[in-house]
């Protein structure tokens, strides 16, 4: 980054910190929203695509940070739970932009797909039987989409031995113990090994950019946050309402997932189908369209929220849930920002990130097993449209939302 001039940021340097002493070039809020909105129109193949596609357009294209700063935002983002990709592009939108750009940029980069799988919920709650065949296909592409992501996410974050070991026994620890209680322990026992374990000598350190957020306003984010989480469940329980909820069990499903994506899925299914909201068969049909648009994974909560059984439902759910699954990472982004530099020049923190990063990969192995596979290869024919979905996506490198009308209809044809 060649541009060293301060921008009008809130709080001062002694607040922010000797780890956040260089300001980028202030942006606008339309700069930031066009730049955003273009990403969620365009950003296929999941969280870890989108880090690809963000690398492209913030740090080759238009320079707003460097690469250095870049990599330390993205292992911050990972580190917390929530949406990884929307919480590393609206913390690009505050660093560019102030305080208000970072919701800029998620309102840019999540209404093109939830819009869609809103629309999409709507027009297949009023279809025929006749849909189910072609809901199927999309549950079939729905393993291929996720056995990829188990494989691209294995070599990045679980290429050694130890955190392969790791990986293995999350994967069992989620699959023999309940859904939330399986992941919050790999997450921690993950990330104490890591910290045992996983230390290493060239964690560098340097200079970071000044973020124009105050410490306070990150340590009343972090508060929110924590009083919701323990709120919401007594609010539901004093106030029989539908909305509430909703509300309740989205926001725990991203308050509490860590690696986003494809990894918030368990937390979805429990939350939705085993209280009778959605059925399994639109759950994971929903799931497939989800892998068609671009942007964030987790507007596939808006899906759910229209297309639920009891109301609210429609657009009114679909909005409902697509804030409470969202809050969280919003809260989380602005919380942990003022606070950069711990994973930055601390080695203990970003050998704690390594156990977590493989642990994440264990609970992606489990999903990819149960509810993906077990609902959806049901006949060899499943098996193969899988296999060849998942050789499109791997060898031939085709654009999801290719591999997801193929499969649809490729199920439609079979059934």
């Amino acid at each position: 980054m060649t541009t060293h001039q301060r921008g009008d940021v809130s709080g001062t340097a002694e607040e922010a910190g000797p780890e956040t002493l260089t300001s980028p070039p202030r942006g606008s809020l339309l700069e930031v929203l066009l730049v955003a909105t273009r990403l969620g129109l365009t950003s296929f193949g999941g969280p870890i695509a989108h880090l690809g596609y963000f690398r492209d357009e913030y740090v080759v294209k238009r320079r707003w940070l460097d690469d250095k700063s870049y990599a330390d935002l993205v292992a911050l983002c990972q580190f917390l739970p929530g949406a990884a990709s929307s919480k590393l592009g609206m913390s690009i939108g505050i660093l560019r932009a102030g305080p208000l750009g970072g919701i800029v940029a998620w309102i840019g980069f999540t209404l093109p797909s939830a819009i869609a799988l809103t629309v999409a919920a709507l027009v297949l709650g009023g279809a025929s039987g006749d849909t189910i065949n072609l809901l199927h296909g999309l549950k079939v592409v729905a393993v291929a989409v996720v056995a990829q992501a188990v494989w691209g996410m294995a070599r990045n974050l679980a290429p050694d031995k130890p955190r392969a070991t790791i990986a293995v026994l999350s994967a069992a620890a989620v699959l023999l113990l309940p859904v939330q209680l399986g992941q919050i322990t790999v997450i921690v026992v993950g990330g104490l090994v890591g910290w045992r374990l996983l230390r290493s000598d060239d964690t560098a350190s340097g200079p970071g950019v000044r973020v124009p957020i105050p410490r306070w306003f990150g340590i009343a984010c972090f508060a929110t946050l924590l009083v919701l989480l323990a709120g919401l469940p007594l609010l539901r329980a004093a106030v029989n309402a539908q909305g509430i909820s909703l509300f309740d069990s989205v926001y725990r499903s991203g308050a509490l997932v860590f690696g986003g994506g494809h990894v918030v899925l368990p937390l979805l299914q429990a939350g939705a189908v085993s209280p009778g909201w959605i059925s399994q068969d639109q759950f994971l049909a929903g799931y497939g369209l989800a892998q068609a648009v671009p942007g964030p994974l987790f507007t596939f909560g808006a899906y759910l929220g229209a297309a639920m059984g009891p109301e609210p439902n429609g657009i009114p759910g679909a909005a409902i849930a697509l804030v409470a699954i969202f809050l969280p990472s919003i809260l989380l982004a602005y919380g942990a920002l003022p606070f950069w530099g711990v994973l930055r020049t601390r080695p203990a923190a970003q050998a704690a990130l390594r156990g977590i990063n493989a642990g994440v990969v264990g609970i992606l192995l489990a999903a990819l097993y149960n509810p993906v596979w077990t609902s959806a290869i049901l006949r060899p024919v499943d098996f193969v449209i899988a296999s060849c979905s998942f050789a499109l996506l791997t060898v031939w490198k085709a654009p999801p939302w290719v591999v997801v009308v193929l499969a649809g209809v490729a199920g439609a044809l079979v059934a």
